[in-house]
């Protein structure tokens, strides 16, 4: 275990290294030029104030995302089980994409986008709660109802949308997920909410390992099932509002990455969570440095000036194809 968290640690190391010489504005030797304390003041800043900021945004919600995603499937014992099925992910997105509209927040002021998207996570998880009869439902029927919800607010936030065609960009950016433009601020709002609620959830493991195992056994060890679940539940919440709060909705990170940490890790929450928490930063770091490759090269060969390829377009459109793979390759198992 201790040589796979080496490697991860190589890994992120890697992909930290490949971001912040993959950005546009500075060549590689003028990157290496500001570590080493030199480079002009306009190199520095875009080093130091952007580029930093946003390595370290992408590193910490990969992190949540991942621990969210592994907390969601032990609790409600459902593999499939994402931070969309908490209703979270859309409503955070619902929160700040209303605070635009109505002038409350923009992306010249990140807290005020932060608490809004925070705010609109929370009601969404609330809305989930109430549906699912206030956690005495079932796991399969908090999932479903998670689904409902998030089918709902989506269509709320397209209303928003109707209303203020204007925050169209808006919109595109936290449904799909960027860390385009984090800052500093981004960075110091995050970093605390993650450690507090991914410590309680690594606290939570022992509860989580006999949710696993099925209400019946847990019960037989003289757990309360009702009050697990919804602890695990409130340290999902939690963790999902935050990063969607800082980088947006970014597709399958939180569904699939869990897979791969109990595959490294194996079964031991005590070990597979933390294993997922690297995992997840280092996807997410990786696939933010590739699209920021992808965006240079794709506006060389298109001649454009400016592209970006948002990092939540790529870890959809992996995660989707991986999911399929998946499926394929095990067409008789049953998720």
């Amino acid at each position: 275990m201790i040589r796979r968290f080496a490697v991860l640690a190589a890994l992120a190391a890697v992909c930290a290294a490949v971001e912040l010489v993959a950005g546009r504005g500075m060549s590689p030797g003028a990157v290496w030029e500001v570590l080493g304390g030199g480079g002009d003041a306009t190199e520095r800043h875009i080093l130091l104030q952007l580029r930093l900021p946003r390595l370290l945004v992408a590193l910490c919600a990969g992190a949540s995302l991942a621990v969210a995603g592994l907390v969601l499937q032990s609790a409600l014992r459902n593999p499939l089980a994402g931070p969309e099925v908490t209703g979270v992910t859309p409503g955070a997105v619902l929160g700040a994409v209303t605070a635009t509209a109505l002038g409350l927040a923009g992306w010249d002021s990140p807290l005020a986008v932060v608490l809004a998207a925070c705010a609109g996570g929370c009601a969404g998880a609330a809305l989930l709660w109430l549906l699912a009869d206030r956690g005495r439902g079932d796991p399969a029927q908090t999932a479903v109802h998670g689904v409902l919800v998030s089918a709902v607010l989506g269509g709320l936030t397209a209303m928003v949308l109707l209303v203020e065609p204007g925050e169209l960009g808006s919109v595109v950016q936290w449904l799909v997920g960027t860390t385009e433009g984090r800052v500093w601020q981004h960075w110091h709002l995050l970093w605390p909410w993650a450690l507090a609620w991914g410590t309680a959830a690594w606290l939570l493991t022992g509860p989580l390992t006999l949710l696993r195992c099925g209400d019946d056994i847990a019960l037989a060890a003289g757990l309360s099932a009702r009050r697990a679940r919804t602890l695990a539940l409130l340290c999902a919440v939690a963790l999902t509002a935050g990063a969607v709060a800082a980088v947006g909705a970014l597709g399958f990170v939180g569904l699939l990455v869990p897979h791969l940490a109990v595959a490294l890790f194996g079964a031991d929450l005590r070990v597979s969570l933390p294993g997922a928490a690297a995992v997840g930063a280092v996807v997410v770091c990786g696939a933010d440095a590739a699209a920021q490759l992808s965006s240079r090269l794709l506006a060389a060969a298109l001649e454009a000036g400016r592209l970006t390829l948002p990092v939540g377009a790529l870890t959809a459109c992996l995660g989707a194809a991986l999911l399929l793979v998946v499926v394929r390759r095990t067409p008789g198992r049953t998720f």
